[in-house]
């Protein structure tokens, strides 16, 4: 067996440079797809949670007020809100994403402050504020419907090939 020789990085180069790449309107088709994948998996469909905005410079999405979703009938379980903090910092990023750098993804970390009680409906809004080669970062603020500031937070989520 011939041991291959050679720079990693030119092995790598000629790996992407061989994969046919998407043109915009894939991309863009790709994003908007995202946009009702992300809300439909199990879990976060069974919070409600609804897409408001989707764009590639933010995203907006609203978990409406249940009952079940409440430690006490009247304000959201802190998994909720942390639920829906990870649910749009990831919708964030891939509001924005270039296709042809993957589609296999995760949460890598994500930090929650808890700022105050949430009436009514929750709203999340989030940008990425850096793309990398595999890892991005984006940074997102909840509120509830009344405008009250309830947590902001900060993601980073790996997407690779």
């Amino acid at each position: 067996m011939t041991p291959v020789t050679g720079n990693m990085a030119t092995m790598t180069d000629m790996a992407d440079a061989a994969r046919p790449t998407m043109s915009d309107d894939e991309q863009v088709a790709w994003r908007e797809r995202m946009s009702k994948v992300m809300v439909r998996t199990k879990f976060i469909a069974s919070l409600g949670t609804v897409v408001d905005r989707w764009n590639p410079d933010e995203v907006r999405l609203r978990v409406p007020f249940a009952e079940h979703l409440t430690n006490d009938g009247k304000e959201f379980h802190g998994g909720v809100i942390a639920a829906l903090l990870d649910t749009t910092g990831a919708s964030a990023v891939w509001a924005g994403h270039d296709f042809d750098k993957g589609l296999k993804a995760s949460t890598v970390s994500m930090t929650v402050n808890y700022c105050g009680r949430a009436r009514g409906d929750l709203i999340g809004v989030g940008r990425c504020v850096r793309r990398g080669r595999d890892l991005h970062f984006s940074e997102v603020r909840v509120e509830d419907s009344e405008g009250n500031l309830v947590a902001t937070g900060s993601l980073v989520y790996r997407i690779v090939s």
